[in-house]
């Protein structure tokens, strides 16, 4: 049988905690800084946790992820 192609763009964007948890960058963070607040873009710094039917989206695209995990 051959194997489940990944999702490319989802591939990208993407990480893993050592944990198992997905991670994905912040939106609203990539130009026109200078007319946003510091405050405002300190929110949007690092990394945020995708949960609940949203992670088992995402596991349906990247099928071997979470190989190695859990």
């Amino acid at each position: 049988m051959p194997k489940i192609k990944s999702h490319k763009a989802a591939q990208k964007r993407i990480g893993v905690t050592g944990s198992g948890k997905l991670t994905r960058v912040n939106a609203w963070r990539g130009h026109h800084l200078q007319i946003k607040s510091s405050r405002r873009t300190r929110r949007y710094a690092g990394k945020s946790i995708i949960g609940g039917e949203h992670a088992e989206q995402v596991r349906r695209l990247l099928p071997y992820l979470l190989k190695g995990h859990k």
